[in-house]
């Protein structure tokens, strides 16, 4: 069967290839591919390692595509013929599924050939040589041919010396030796195109940033001297010396520093500042000349959006940054700029232009979204948000949103609990969220001149409510005061003084937790820390910091680096307004403001990424996660908010294991607890290590290879903590690392990414607490950690337990 079923397939394929050839005209052939052979000099035999692909990169067009050496896109372009409308759906057909025939000629495979020159040239490979010929197929039925290059390739010559050459010593020159000091030509580097290039636009941006609006890039000149090793045997043949200098038909205003004259801003149509012309000045302030015909905008918005002032030497730092300022008000459909010289024959002065578009001030936006989760929850959530862009003329934004989602349980312990008694959950919420472009505080004024962002104030004010069905809701009021500043684009600062959040459980089902309790399956622990999340109240009132620093990659970098990190900490000022719990019967004499117990902590986190581009096709990416919860004072002895907790597991972190179902340590649920509540794993530490390779395969198509390790643990004694010893840090907690990995497939579609990843664990640490075999005299062993040894795929119930799929968006870090 499977012999007739390739048969088949051969004689499609060879009957569509006679049916492609009859349109082929006589005496051409389809371009089907291409081969590059490298040779190195015989002679100084240098590296030629890579340079093939890099040539085959090149070869332009791309060849017509084809499947067992049968050009099929072709096949369809010609079957589905030419269409009568070209907007009509035999046109949309053709272009979708076929292509048009590409014939090789000698003509295109010599263009390449000098195209392979001239890429060997710009990467200092100096007097190379390529020739390309076209080869038919050997095969007489097939109509179709190929490129072959032959490329010679001499030795890559590097930099010696590196000279900025200037004629005299007026201040544009200094400012251009000044900018050698950061130079991207490297002695012993090759002197390559793209390097040079850049050098030219770096030099342009320092020199813009010292006052020379009319400087351009093109007014800079780069010479190779290639003979120093024939005029001095001390140096190697290939070196080169490397002349950087100023054209000497560049005009004189283009190597003059400006200033700013006057600053104009118009927030109507262009009639209306011609209408405005006639009517008498609005007085200025700070240089500034607005013209608001609708009265829309208080005109401190400008003062501090734009950081020109009059007087001030042009930078292309301010005026990035102005402009970026005023983009980010969110107030605007377009913002255009514009800088005019002062109309004098002396004159070094820039009057500075702003024409504004308003955006419509009111808005409202609905989204749908669906998901689904390692731990076999699948849901959808409703957002719906109305925004007010300049709520009281200062472009302040007052967004009221309100959601609505859920979550069902699609499969896994379905059938072990067909009542589904907390694995389903409910969340609906509305919020209020009111940011000012500004930093709202009494006594301090922040000059905006000085920072790259304008800071932010934002008021927040949230009310929601998650329903575990058939179990109880839990209820949390938040407020929150916070400030978000920058000076540059690499450092953002967050510093949220006053934080307040109310939690409280409600309509517990006293039946439901009866029953579970009272069930013999039930493990004890697991109760008592289900009864702790319906009874314990909270009352947290905080602060919390924290910086987020990603600094810009060098030119050609291949490394990049980023660090968020935080500190939140809560419960001290409200503990001297609150008093000792009067009950004495209970376990925990914890302070209470109005009635309700004060949590007292302080919380750490870091995130850490490292990511190394290998080639264009290949990223290398890193995550280190810490984070650690304290309770101390009054709450030395409660147990952390399950909110305030971390978990294991799930799409963006340790893939292998299902989200909440790994930790805390060695500590695991049994399956009774599991089908009741489903996984529920909190505790006070995290670690977590990602380590990831990124492939690129297509420009929509990506794939994955991953590893990830890490684990939770909680403080203090199993009482406070709701769990068994396992669960508790200790010296031994590098033994309780969870290890996992497995691949992925990534659709990039620019505005999101698709992603799919199947994982398994390598290392559950579960298994250095339970008993592998007893011998009579008392001698135990335990399960070994390492689950290599248990991997069969053949076996649906190890399939079940171990392969866990998750779907996301967007990439996991």
């Amino acid at each position: 069967m499977r012999n007739s079923v390739l048969g088949i397939l051969v004689l499609l394929v060879t009957l569509s290839s006679c049916s492609v050839n009859k349109y082929i005209p006589e005496g051409q052939s389809l371009y089907v591919g291409s081969k590059v052979k490298v040779q190195a000099d015989t002679i100084t035999k240098p590296s030629v390692m890579g340079i093939a692909s890099e040539l085959e990169a090149i070869v332009k067009p791309p060849p017509n595509k084809t499947l067992l050496g049968f050009p099929w896109k072709v096949w369809w372009w010609y079957f589905i013929g030419e269409p009568k409308d070209e907007g009509g759906l035999r046109s949309w057909f053709r272009n979708k599924l076929g292509e048009q025939p590409k014939f090789a000629t000698q003509r295109v495979a010599d263009i390449n050939a000098a195209n392979m020159v001239s890429h060997l040239d710009n990467e200092a490979y100096y007097r190379s040589k390529a020739t390309g010929k076209l080869v038919p197929s050997k095969k007489e039925k097939r109509r179709t041919a190929i490129y072959e290059f032959d490329a010679y390739v001499m030795p890559r010559y590097v930099m010696n010396e590196i000279n900025y050459v200037v004629r005299d010593s007026s201040l544009f020159n200094r400012d251009l030796i000044i900018a050698k000091q950061k130079t991207l030509l490297k002695k012993g580097e090759p002197p390559r195109l793209e390097v040079i290039s850049t050098e030219r636009s770096r030099i342009d941006l320092e020199l813009k940033g010292k006052g020379y609006y009319f400087f351009n890039p093109d007014y800079l000149i780069i010479k190779v001297d290639s003979t120093i090793g024939k005029r001095d045997s001390t140096l190697a043949p290939q070196q080169v010396n490397i002349f950087l200098e100023v054209k000497p038909q560049t005009a004189q205003t283009s190597l003059k520093q400006y200033f700013i004259n006057k600053i104009y801003v118009n927030t109507g149509s262009q009639e209306s500042l011609l209408a405005d012309t006639t009517a008498a000045p609005e007085p200025r302030r700070r240089g500034l000349n607005i013209k608001d015909p609708g009265n829309l905008y208080k005109k401190r918005i400008f003062y501090d959006a734009i950081g020109f002032r009059r007087g001030n030497m042009y930078t292309n730092t301010m005026h990035n940054v102005s402009l970026q300022r005023l983009v980010n008000l969110q107030n605007f459909k377009f913002v255009k700029n514009q800088f005019d010289l002062v109309p004098r024959s002396d004159s070094a002065l820039l009057d500075v232009r702003y024409d504004l578009e308003p955006l419509k001030k009111k808005a409202l936006q609905t989204t749908i979204s669906a998901s689904t989760k390692s731990n076999n929850l699948g849901g959808s959530q409703l957002d719906v948000a109305w925004r007010n862009r300049n709520t009281f003329k200062g472009a302040e934004m007052l967004a009221i949103k309100a959601f609505f989602g859920f979550d069902v349980q699609l499969g896994g312990n379905r059938e072990a609990n067909p009542n589904r008694i907390g694995n389903e959950y409910v969340r609906y919420g509305i919020g209020a969220d009111l940011s000012f472009p500004r930093f709202i505080i009494p006594f301090v004024r922040i000059r905006p001149e000085k920072s790259q962002a304008l800071p932010k104030t934002v008021l927040s004010v949230n009310y929601e409510n998650r329903v575990q069905r058939g179990l109880y809701t839990t209820t949390s009021i938040r407020g929150d005061w916070s400030y978000i500043w920058s000076k540059n684009s690499e450092v953002v600062h967050t510093l949220t003084p006053i934080s307040i959040n109310y939690i409280q459980p409600r309509k517990v089902n006293s039946e439901k937790l009866a029953a579970i309790g009272f069930s013999p399956n039930t493990n004890p622990i697991d109760f008592e820390r289900l009864m702790n999340l319906v009874e314990q109240k909270y009352f947290i009132a905080g602060s919390n910091y924290t910086i987020s620093y990603r600094p810009q990659p060098k030119p050609f970098g291949r490394n990049q680096f980023a660090f968020t990190g935080g500190i939140d900490y809560g419960g001290n000022l409200l503990s001297l307004l609150a008093k000792h719990s009067k009950d004495d019967t209970a376990k925990i004499y914890a302070k209470e403001f109005l009635k309700v117990p004060v949590f007292q902590y302080v919380k750490l986190d870091g995130d850490i990424r490292y990511y190394r581009t290998i080639t264009p096709g290949i990223k290398w990416a890193n995550r280190l996660l810490l984070g650690a919860i304290k309770p101390y004072g009054n709450s030395k002895d409660m147990a952390t908010p399950q909110f305030k907790q971390y978990f294991g597991g799930g799409s963006t972190g340790i893939r292998a294991f299902r989200a909440r179902a790994l930790g805390p340590g060695a500590y695991t649920p049994d399956t009774a607890t599991i089908a009741l509540i489903g996984y529920q794993n909190f505790a006070d530490i995290r670690m977590e290590f990602n380590s990831e390779l990124r492939l690129k395969f297509t420009n929509i198509i990506n794939g994955a290879v991953f590893m990830d390790a890490g684990n939770i643990w909680s403080f203090g004694s199993p009482e406070r903590a709701r769990y068994d010893s396992s669960a508790l840090i200790s010296s031994d907690f590098l033994k309780q690392i969870a290890v996992g990995g497995g691949i992925g497939l990534r659709l990039d579609f620019s505005y999101l990414i698709f992603r799919l990843d199947i994982a398994t664990p390598f290392r559950k640490p579960w298994y250095t607490k339970e008993i592998a075999s007893q011998t009579p005299e008392g001698e135990v062993t335990y399960k070994n950690p390492w689950v290599f040894n248990e991997v069969n795929f053949r076996s649906k119930a190890w399939r079940r337990e171990n392969l866990i799929l998750n779907i996301a968006v967007g990439l996991p870090f």
